[in-house]
């Protein structure tokens, strides 16, 4: 069972002029080999010892951007390219059966994509302790930041942003795959502004069976998922896509509330307001 916690609210922010271009990074190679790593020093890695970490493999260690409850992400360098990659470094020690075998199906999963729109999975390293998933670094940031920095989005931009998150989800389903956890925060861009769908982590295989496992963020909880009904996938990755149109519209999420009960009652009556200036092709599509 996943709790669900209320989501911060988006900051209220002006419009700042549209800074689209920037300029891309190289990623290396495509790597897909998965390994037990000993050559470099890590096999007997303490936990305790991961901030120290300098080398992992053939990539050097950066600074941390990002934290989680079982381990970081780094930044790393390429010894022989020079290319950037993102190093998810997951301490095995602190987590339990459970989180062990997600992120098992989390690594079988990204092992399956190969998708413009979906971050990649180059390698992953393994010790008795320390799982290292070496993925494309995308530059650009978390889309919600986009949001947060710029304001809303207009509608041309918008309907780039959208057009890859459905090429995205669509071939997720395709490969009977659905991600049941699809919100801004894991939207990342690249150096030049495409969409990067992150965090694999509760997502699963389709099966003939249906769901029961509530998940994802509270403010994008389709209403099957609040009733607590079983689900087949693909319709609740496509009702989170619809928030995060709502959210690069808008500029804030489509549902108000003071507290969890308030805004279960509001996504189940489906009640939010779309402005007034947004033109009628995208208030049906909101719709």
């Amino acid at each position: 069972q996943v709790h669900f916690t209320m989501d911060p609210p988006l900051p209220q922010t002006s419009k700042a002029p549209n800074i689209y271009k920037r300029r891309a990074r190289a990623l290396p190679s495509r790597l897909t080999r998965v390994q037990r790593h000993n050559s470099m020093g890590v096999e007997n890695l303490s936990p305790t010892l991961l901030t120290s970490i300098r080398c992992v493999g053939n990539y050097d260690l950066g600074r941390t951007i990002g934290k989680g409850r079982f381990g970081k992400v780094k930044l790393a360098t390429h010894v022989l390219t020079g290319a950037t990659v993102a190093i998810k470094i997951i301490n095995k020690k602190k987590m339990n059966q459970q989180a062990l075998e997600m992120v098992q199906r989390e690594i079988r999963i990204l092992k399956q994509l190969s998708h413009p729109n979906i971050i990649q999975l180059y390698e992953v390293l393994e010790t008795d302790r320390v799982l290292f998933l070496i993925m494309e670094h995308a530059s650009g940031g978390e889309a919600l930041d986009f949001v947060v920095t710029h304001g809303k989005m207009s509608e041309d931009r918008a309907r780039v942003f959208f057009q890859q998150i459905v090429s995205a989800i669509a071939y997720c389903h395709k490969n009977g795959i659905v991600h049941r956890d699809l919100k801004a925060e894991n939207l990342l861009l690249d150096g030049d502004l495409n969409i990067k769908l992150i965090d694999f982590g509760l997502a699963n295989f389709l099966s003939k069976r249906k769901f029961t496992t509530p998940c994802g963020s509270p403010n994008y909880a389709a209403p099957e998922i609040i009733l607590k009904q079983e689900y087949k996938g693909p319709e609740v990755d496509i009702w989170c896509m619809g928030v995060v149109l709502f959210v690069f519209l808008c500029g804030r999420l489509p549902f108000k509330s003071k507290d969890m009960a308030s805004l279960f009652h509001a996504i189940l009556a489906g009640e939010f307001k779309i402005p007034e200036n947004l033109s009628p092709d995208a208030s049906d599509l909101l719709r």
